[in-house]
């Protein structure tokens, strides 16, 4: 017998050709709208963390404590620089002109070539922050320094979690060698390298480094520090710590308003002088209670001291107690106060015939 043929209905073609083309077209749309709700919000499939983390280092957020990781860093390697010159007793000592006191303003190799390695190893970390620096920076000499990206442990111990800012809001000053006249008279003690973080304009980050004796201090505001306050400080009758250009000029009114037992301790450089206010396990650091300054002086002096000081809850202010931002100029006029631990506001209304003196 033949065998049976199979004979296929036209209309049960048709509607199974249908019903398979909706099948196809039904996940297709499903597709294409999951790839352009994606492309929509800024992604790519698959993407994942990755991408929104790509997408927010492109939008320019800097992280703070990367930031004080390289700052420290920084401090080291140009401490290093200002070292080996030094000790290598070729100077090459030249000045930059007269200071507003008429004195030598002096630079050094050791402030060219430390400048160069602190500028250049930030800058490389962070090409999008501002960095102001009290050297000139030569592009000729332009160097790219990597960092390994390593956070140091007592670092992460301090911070456990990143703090994440807008770049354009950061505004890095560096001091790549602290108390120029005191390094050419070979008085080492007094000789730091500094860099300071400002988020706009508000000292948040600070780094003071002694190339000679390689302590560091650092720290962050609402964050961390490796440095204290010592447990007591005389507020009646206070060591005031002052600059060795004009130590008589604050003696005087120091002497008026807090009586002969008063003690003036004249000091080169900003940096040293805001360590004598700190619990610094630094047999050559003096101790001061009090940090006065009544002449005009520049920010990258003072900003990293004024970080660290308020993240350890004191003051740095000017003599007549108002905040200083560190935007805009590179320096102040009205002189400063810094204190740890005391009234800074009664200090600032002791000192009227002071603050009238910065302002010469």
């Amino acid at each position: 017998m033949a065998p049976m043929g199979i004979r296929l209905s036209p209309l049960g073609v048709a509607v199974f050709c249908l019903l398979g083309l909706g099948v196809l077209y039904h996940l297709y749309s499903g597709f294409l709208a999951g790839r352009f709700s994606l492309f929509g919000l800024g992604g790519e499939p698959g993407g994942g963390a990755a991408a929104g983390s790509a997408a927010a280092a492109d939008g320019g957020t800097v992280d703070l404590r990367e930031m004080l990781a390289v700052s420290v860093l920084a401090a080291v390697r140009g401490g290093d620089e200002v070292r080996r010159v030094r000790e290598s007793n070729v100077l090459h000592e030249k000045s930059k002109g007269k200071t507003r006191e008429g004195a030598e303003d002096k630079m050094t190799s050791g402030d060219v070539l430390s400048n160069r390695k602190m500028f250049y190893l930030l800058k490389t970390a962070f090409p999008n922050v501002q960095i102001n620096t009290e050297e000139h920076v030569d592009a000729a000499d332009q160097e790219v320094i990597i960092w390994d990206r390593k956070i140091p442990e007592d670092i992460l111990k301090e911070i456990a979690t990143p703090k994440e800012v807008p770049a354009e809001s950061v505004t890095v000053w560096i001091d790549p060698l602290d108390a120029t006249q005191e390094y050419t008279e070979d008085l080492r003690k007094y000789v730091t390298t500094m860099v300071c973080v400002a988020v706009n304009g508000k000292p948040v980050l600070g780094v003071i480094h002694k190339p000679f004796s390689e302590y560091t201090a650092w720290a962050m505001v609402d964050g961390g520090s490796n440095v204290k306050a010592r447990t007591s400080y005389n507020e009646r009758t206070p060591r005031i710590v002052v600059s060795r250009s004009h130590s008589g000029m604050v003696k005087q009114v120091a002497l008026q308003t807090f009586g002969n037992q008063t003690t003036i301790i004249p000091a080169g450089g900003a940096g040293y002088k805001v360590l004598a206010l700190l619990d610094v396990p630094d047999k050559s650091q003096e101790k001061a209670d009090l940090y006065i300054h009544v002449t005009y002086i520049k920010k990258w002096d003072i900003c990293a001291g004024n970080a660290i000081l308020k993240a350890l809850g004191g003051h740095m202010t000017t003599l007549s107690g108002e905040e200083i931002s560190y935007t805009g100029s590179d320096g102040i006029e009205g002189g400063l106060l810094a204190s740890i631990r005391m009234n800074h506001q009664a200090l600032v209304r002791k000192l009227p015939d002071l603050e009238k003196t910065g302002h010469k």
